[in-house]
């Protein structure tokens, strides 16, 4: 699957770091084991069981910002799993301990701090395109995709389903509609091999594409992502390349692509980094997105998580006063938990600047689920959350709690199907609600 001396670093997908298995073994090993044990199947190297074993025996817990245990770790040439100040290990958006430092140390961090204090992408909060592969068999590839060219096939990493390709390959999402001028592109990748490249166009085509590597088709701006550069680029010079190395984040990923497009504004990020800020690019807008992945192989394969296109909406304040009520895809928490993942940082902030610009402005911050899991859970997980996004506005925006109030609808108002991706996402939300003597008579005496 991966070349053996980046395995101590790499995982697959969302799949448990290899590196990151706690030294002290746990109720979960054993499934953490067998999953990586079936990866390790998939991709046609049974010899990694041996070495993942070998991982779960040997990994050493260090505490982060310990450079002297990692050091030790390094020198008995063993793996590091990365605990916090109470000795919990520290783990990614799906449960999965985190073995890479600077991950590790984003993670841990609220939304503002450290590296996430000027990350600005806010999701476009219209969902027009969603693909998780959720639904799809493993060894087909997704329906929801037009395929184009090579060899691409859904994988399942531990439970989590990725689309790999194995050869240079082509695909296309179909959004049936123009993208609009405002729009947000995210989905993560992990490369195996650092000279592994991947081209995201936005422009028309003819459709005829016979090989990743046809230079006609670059010569309009377009993403491309890669080890060493990552950031809008063309053959004609209209566009820039990235601003800020990001050398090691998609090799030891995954890391996950964004691209926040206003007009002619395109702004590109890899992870908490923003790596290129284009004010005047054509990137284009069509019916169609493609993607052109790069020297993948059966030995190096590459892997492309959920893909998720949305268009922007109206200004928050604008939106609010002509409709009462404004839903965000802004905020994200960890999976089944109240707690506000960093990447939330610029919708919170959005929403801080409006009740401080608009001392007289009272809200109810709703928390909705999708229609997937138990009823009563989604309903107290609801809650919890709207909680939480109270108190942050409250913490670090200085707003008057009599300003806010918090409730969860739990999946009882769902505003589109829970039938597709699009339609889970779009349910999967928190919306704002302007209090008025009207609103507050009916909804909260």
């Amino acid at each position: 699957m991966f070349a053996t001396r980046r395995l101590a670093h790499v995982t697959i997908g969302l799949v448990v770091t290899l590196a990151a298995i706690p030294l002290v073994p746990f109720a979960a090993d054993a499934q953490i084991v067998d999953r990586l044990k079936r990866v390790a199947k998939d991709a046609a190297q049974r010899e990694l069981s041996s070495q993942v074993d070998r991982m779960v025996t040997e990994a050493i817990r260090c505490k982060l910002r310990d450079p002297a245990c990692v050091k030790r770790a390094e020198d008995q040439g063993k793996p590091v799993v990365f605990t916090d100040d109470n000795g919990d290990v520290i783990k990614d958006n799906d449960g999965n301990p985190i073995g890479d430092a600077e991950t590790a140390e984003a993670t841990v961090q609220g939304p503002g701090e450290g590296v996430w204090a000027n990350y600005d992408f806010v999701p476009g909060d219209r969902v027009l395109f969603a693909e998780d592969y959720a639904l799809e068999k493993v060894g087909d590839f997704p329906k929801r995709l037009r395929f184009l060219n090579g060899n691409m096939e859904v994988v399942d990493a531990g439970g989590t389903p990725w689309l790999r390709a194995t050869s240079g390959s082509a695909f296309a999402v179909e959004l049936g509609d123009t993208l609009p001028e405002r729009f947000t592109l995210e989905f993560p990748v992990l490369w195996s091999h650092g000279n592994q490249w991947m081209r995201v166009l936005f422009h028309p085509s003819d459709g005829k594409v016979v090989a990743p590597r046809r230079v006609g088709w670059y010569r309009q701006p377009h993403l491309q992502i890669d080890e060493r550069n990552t950031g809008l680029f063309s053959f004609d010079r209209s566009a820039q390349q990235a601003v800020t190395p990001i050398k090691g984040k998609i090799l030891n990923g995954p890391a996950t692509i964004r691209l926040m497009a206003d007009g002619r504004h395109v702004k590109v990020y890899v992870g908490e980094n923003r790596v290129a800020n284009v004010p005047q690019v054509d990137l284009g807008r069509a019916t169609k997105i493609w993607f052109i992945v790069a020297d993948a192989s059966q030995k190096h394969p590459m892997y492309v998580g959920p893909i998720r296109v949305a268009g922007g909406g109206a200004d928050l304040y604008d939106k609010l006063e002509a409709e009462g009520r404004v839903a965000t895809q802004g905020i994200l928490f960890d999976v089944d938990s109240d707690r506000i993942r960093p990447e939330s940082t610029p919708t919170l902030a959005e929403i801080g600047r409006m009740l401080q610009e608009h001392p007289a402005l009272r809200i109810s911050i709703e928390g909705h689920t999708d229609g997937t899991g138990d009823d009563a859970h989604n309903q107290a997980l609801s809650e919890r959350r709207a909680r939480s996004v109270r108190a942050v506005l409250i913490e670090r925006y200085g707003i008057a709690e009599e300003r806010l109030e918090s409730s969860g609808l739990g999946e009882t108002k769902p505003v589109a199907t829970n039938d597709t991706p699009e339609g889970r996402q779009t349910n999967r939300r928190v919306e704002l609600v302007k209090i008025t003597p009207a609103t507050r008579d009916s909804r909260f005496d």
